[in-house]
Order: C-alpha cells, then structure tokens, then sequence
C-alpha cells in the first residue's frame, strides 16, 4: 500500500456567516483553499450564544451538497419542500442542493455548547441541475467502530480498516448515491495510536485536526488545521489521547468551479442564470 503523506496545511480562519454566527473555516477559506470535489469546510464551535443564536435564516443554494455533522447541541433544518429535521449530537443532515434549495438552519437552544461542521460537496456539471433530495440521518444509524485507543463514526464512504474489515458504503440512505463518491469519518483517540485506513486510491482525501493533535507521515497537525494529502491507498494517523479528526475523501471532478456564495456551477454564465432565477422566485421549480 502506498502511505499518504501532508502536501499541504491550512490553518482554519475565524470567519462569521448566515446572521452573524462564528466559524472556523478551512477548506474554502479562499478559492485556492479547496480540495476537489470539497469546496468548504466550517466547524462551528461556542458556548457563547451570541456566537450563534442569530443562525442562518432562510438563503439559498444551487449546484452542491451540505453535509452538516453535530458533536453537541441542537440545530433545527426546515427547506422549502417541507422538510424539516433537528439535528442533535451525533446526527448527519446530508442536502443535495441540485437546481436549488432555499432553508435556513437555527440553533434550537439559548445557552450551552454548539459544535459541529459544514462540509460542502460539489456536483459535477450533469448534476447540478437535478432535483433536491434531503436526508436526515440519525446518530443511531451511523456505525461506530470501537479499536483499541480509537473510535471511528463511518458517516459515508468505503474504508479499510487494521483488521483488514472493511467498511462499505454507508450513506446512500434510501437509494441515494452519490458519483463523487464521498468518504467522511470522524476519528477519536483515546491513547496514543498509530491508525493505518485504507483509502480509494483515486481520491484526493485531507484529514481536520479539530482537537488536540496527531501526526501523518511525520508531520503534525493541530486542532484547527486541515491537512491536504498525497495520492496513496492508505494513511496513518498517530493520534494523542482526546485528539479528534475528521478524515474526509472524494473521487475528483475534475471540471472548473465558478461560486457566488451560495451558488457554484461550472461558468459565469450559470451564475448569472441562478441570480436571475432567485430573484424571480423559479430557483426551485
């Protein structure tokens, strides 16, 4: 197997979105900062309610994925469709955005601890116009492996693990699948642990530090730095107890990314296209 080496660190930025709430971002941070098929990044983290209590009311997207993951407390999803979801600690809201969402996402708590992440996941140039789909996906429903000084929830993706087991596709709740073929696991040490997984090999893949610190290839990373990998079909991840990370992966599109916000298609012209239709109420028919 070829090891995964770090080619490149990005160190989360403090940032406010949505109504003022405040985030790290990493991934996404500028548009060099990306990782394809990835665009963004956010890890929101305060027990501060003016950190977050503004949320995000409703805005829209076109042309991506959101997947949203909670550590702790309670945030609340209602979109256009009629969906509506509450997020607690553990669950997954995954969003295919398609020709176009409008939803807002507010915290349903006053006081205590909001953590958890955005990831964005963009669609290639057939997809960015196909119907939304919104799924919520309990805590229940995701695996958790138990290894010795780690855990590993496999939120999506096909991985292998130590004992030569491997882990299948997990998200695609209800028939969903995905073409990017993402991989998105969040990895916990509780003693000091060297962890080798086994990756596609064609994927690009980064790891975010989000507590304490671990090495990869000899390089260390700590909480708040995301970690661009090598091409390879595996990584070792030496975690220190009570670090925490998320190991994301993703077959490459490999087609040029055009963003406006809350809007990333393949060219201006497409931009221009989904302003238009925002502003004249057909962003979702």
């Amino acid at each position: 197997m070829t090891q995964r080496t770090v080619t490149r660190r990005i160190t989360a930025r403090d940032t406010r979105d949505g109504a003022g709430v405040s985030l790290k971002r990493s991934l996404g941070s500028t548009p060099g900062d990306r990782i394809d098929p990835f665009l963004m990044l956010d890890e929101f983290y305060s027990d501060r309610a003016e950190d977050y209590i503004a949320g995000f009311p409703a805005h829209p997207h076109r042309g991506f994925e959101t997947v949203t993951y909670m550590l702790a407390g309670n945030m609340q999803h209602r979109d256009h469709m009629g969906n509506e979801g509450n997020l607690g600690p553990g669950d997954v809201q995954w969003m295919t955005a398609g020709r176009g969402v409008i939803h807002s996402e507010m915290p349903q708590q006053r006081e205590g601890l909001l953590r958890g992440f955005q990831l964005w996941v963009n669609l290639p140039a057939d997809e960015k116009m196909r119907p939304a789909v919104y799924q919520d996906i309990n805590s229940a429903r995701i695996p958790v492996y138990h290894g010795e000084g780690f855990s590993l929830h496999h939120i999506a993706g096909e991985l292998a693990l130590p004992s030569g087991h491997s882990l299948g596709y997990v998200n695609g709740v209800d028939g969903q699948q995905y073409s990017t073929q993402p991989v998105y696991a969040d990895i916990r040490f509780t003693s000091t642990q060297a962890l080798k997984l086994g990756l596609p090999a064609g994927h690009n893949a980064a790891v975010y530090c989000y507590d304490g610190s671990l090495e990869i290839g000899g390089e260390r990373i700590c909480a708040g730095t995301a970690a661009l990998l090598s091409p390879g079909d595996s990584v070792i991840l030496d975690g220190e107890p009570g670090s925490g990370a998320l190991l994301i992966a993703g077959k490459p599109i490999g087609e040029p990314v055009v963003q406006y916000g809350p809007f990333v298609m393949n060219s201006n012209t497409e931009i221009e296209q989904a302003l238009r239709d925002y502003r004249d109420g057909t962003l979702t028919d």
